[in-house]
């Protein structure tokens, strides 16, 4: 592991690094955001059909 040579490159990486424009961030954001409801609706619907399994199909 060269570390002098590591943080050359991490320099490097952060001089090119710019500034999200507020129109990219809100374009992450949603993305994220829809990406997190997806995991969440999918866990509840696992959620669900576990209860019904388990519990014999009755409410």
């Amino acid at each position: 592991m060269d570390v002098p040579y590591d943080l050359t490159s991490y320099v490097r990486v952060l001089k090119m690094a710019t500034t999200p424009t507020t129109e990219e961030f809100l374009q992450v954001s949603k993305i994220a955001g829809a990406g997190v409801l997806l995991i969440g609706l999918v866990g509840f619907l696992i959620g669900t059909i576990m209860v019904f399994l388990t519990s014999g199909g009755g409410l």
